[in-house]
């Protein structure tokens, strides 16, 4: 039930002494279809997932599908404790409930807390049941630094995840759920009559990329899982710790740049990776390794730069 990350380093990547690690930033780019990692900051320092946990509420949801237990006609009631959740919400009221088929789009796309909280009871009989659920499927799976106490992603100091650990969830997904992973692609969904907008604003302007998750609270920063899928070659990118959506989605872009002309092709990675060392030194593209055309240089780490952009409130997406 695994999917393979390699830790292989780049040619195009120097091994350095890291710097001290920002405290939000993480990223790592594997290679989907023989999960050897192309390139890895941080990868394995605890970050906050945020709404990036909804994607383990949306593989525990694939899996009770799959085990017939429910489907998606299933109605799920919303509870008192559901309807009060922050926003990213829907806006339900205690006793409401929602077919099981808009709430997986709900949870992909908008990043519906509430949703999130009324599925989680209903498969778990208890947010914090579910959340049990959650963490005894990350160490199925080989997400050997998860530790889930919600199925939204709200902020817990708990709750963290590492940007290896989402890559290999990324992964995992659409390796045990291709019927399913089209939800991940969508940009927005119809509900009651209205357009809901997604987050995700790679899908549909970025060649390739057809998922996965966004996700942010002030915590944590600006979280992205992204999928690429080009001329037969694929990657998983996770980029962690953003000042701004923005920023975050130029790194990504940049990440792609480089790593796509490396990636093999291929069917998505099998079997797990083996965790990479605690010492182990991060590997960080340089313009002395690599020589990049001015347009696609690397940016600074998301979350350094001495001006950030203002920030929602709080909340989480």
């Amino acid at each position: 039930m695994a999917v393979l990350l390699a830790g292989c380093a780049t040619s195009e990547a120097l091994d350095v002494a890291p710097p001290a690690a920002p405290e939000k930033y993480a990223a790592i780019v594997v290679d989907a279809s023989n999960g050897r990692t192309l390139f890895q900051a941080y990868s394995t320092a605890p970050r906050y997932p945020a709404s990036l946990t909804k994607m383990m509420t949306l593989y525990l949801t694939f899996e009770a599908m799959q085990q017939g237990r429910v489907a998606k006609t299933t109605l799920i009631p919303v509870s008192a404790n559901a309807a009060a959740q922050p926003p990213s919400k829907l806006g339900f009221k205690r006793g409401e409930q929602i077919e099981l088929e808009a709430a997986i789009r709900a949870l992909a796309t908008k990043s519906a807390n509430d949703v999130a909280v009324a599925v989680g009871e209903y498969l778990g009989g208890s947010e914090e049941g579910f959340a049990r659920q959650m963490t005894s499927k990350a160490r199925q799976l080989g997400m050997t630094s998860t530790v889930f106490r919600n199925a939204s992603g709200l902020p817990d100091a708990a709750q963290r995840t590492t940007a290896r650990d989402m890559a290999v969830l990324g992964m995992a997904l659409r390796k045990h759920f291709p019927q399913q992973y089209y939800y991940f692609s969508a940009t927005d969904f119809n509900f009651r009559g209205k357009r809901v907008r997604g987050h995700n604003d790679l899908l549909g302007r970025v060649n390739g990329v057809d998922g996965i998750k966004t996700g942010y609270i002030r915590a944590s920063g600006f979280n992205i899982v992204t999928s690429v899928n080009a001329g037969g070659r694929k990657l998983v990118i996770v980029v962690m710790g953003g000042d701004s959506a923005r920023k975050r989605n130029a790194h990504v872009e940049e990440l792609i740049v480089r790593y796509m002309p490396q990636a093999s092709g291929g069917s998505v990675a099998s079997s797990l990776f083996q965790p990479a060392p605690a010492a182990q030194p991060v590997q960080m593209p340089t313009e002395t390794a690599v020589a990049m055309p001015a347009a696609t240089a690397m940016p600074a780490p998301p979350g350094l730069p001495a001006a950030p952009e203002p920030v929602p409130p709080a909340g989480i997406y």
